[in-house]
């Protein structure tokens, strides 16, 4: 009988990462989660992920991130954005001081550092020359994932999405979608970062079930053509973000 080989099948990326914009936990969901542990332990026992936003607006400690990264399992990835400085004050020029600071602390979560959000203001254009520096100089230092969130339209341009392809860097598809162009992630292919903000009232609004289900067919079908997935709720205000998040989770592991 003839041996025959088979080809390997290729390897998919992790599941898509789903979680929240932090870890606080609505009492109304409290019996969904352990009941011993930290918030950060009993949210890491359900989900996957999380994005650090508090890093946008204040420094933290590196033993901080080491403390966090503790109380997480193995498998668990922190999304973490960066500082406020670098974005809105230096607007990405001679910004690297500071990123090597940020980086430092951040660096305490070790593996389970997955992914660097890059949110610009809304009136930072495209500006080529200053992107790739700034973007260059990220990636001498940092070698994993990157998602970049403009907020500007000049963003959705072909130059920039080159760019950022040629760079590894995701471009963030925002929900609410600021313009037509916007209603897609772009840049780099292997990468797709959703922050979904709540709408129609950004931070308030939960998702109806039927739109998650889009998400998850969506997300389900990235992975398949082999790009890291990221879905990250960001309407907490009213706690909604834990319950979508742990639907859109179920859905993506029903699919």
């Amino acid at each position: 009988m003839p041996h025959t080989t088979h080809a390997a099948e290729p390897l998919l990326p992790a599941p898509p990462r789903i979680g929240c914009a932090g870890w606080s936990l609505p009492r109304a969901l409290w019996p969904e989660f352990p009941r011993e542990g930290s918030h950060l332990q009993r949210y890491a026992q359900r989900f996957g992920a999380v994005e650090i936003d508090t890093s946008f607006y204040r420094p933290h400690r590196r033993e901080t991130y080491e403390r966090w990264a503790a109380s997480t399992p193995g498998a668990f990835r922190f999304a973490v954005k960066l500082p406020k400085a670098i974005t809105h004050e230096r607007r990405l020029a001679d910004a690297m001081p500071a990123f090597d600071e940020f980086l430092a602390q951040a660096a305490g979560l070790g593996d389970r550092l997955g992914c660097l959000v890059v949110q610009l203001p809304p009136s930072l254009a495209f500006d080529e020359g200053l992107v790739r520096r700034f973007l260059a100089d990220v990636r001498q230092r940092h070698a994993g994932a990157v998602a970049l969130e403009p907020r500007h339209r000049s963003w959705f341009a072909p130059a920039a999405q080159l760019l950022l392809s040629r760079l590894r860097v995701a471009r963030v598809l925002a929900d609410p979608v600021l313009f037509d162009e916007a209603a897609s992630p772009g840049g780099w292919p292997g990468l797709v970062y959703l922050r979904l903000h709540g709408s129609p009232r950004r931070y308030w609004s939960a998702y109806d079930d039927a739109l998650l289900a889009r998400l998850a067919q969506r997300l389900v079908q990235a992975r398949e053509e082999g790009a890291e997935c990221w879905c990250v709720l960001d309407n907490t205000a009213g706690g909604e973000a834990v319950g979508n998040a742990m639907t859109l989770a179920r859905l993506v592991q029903n699919r």
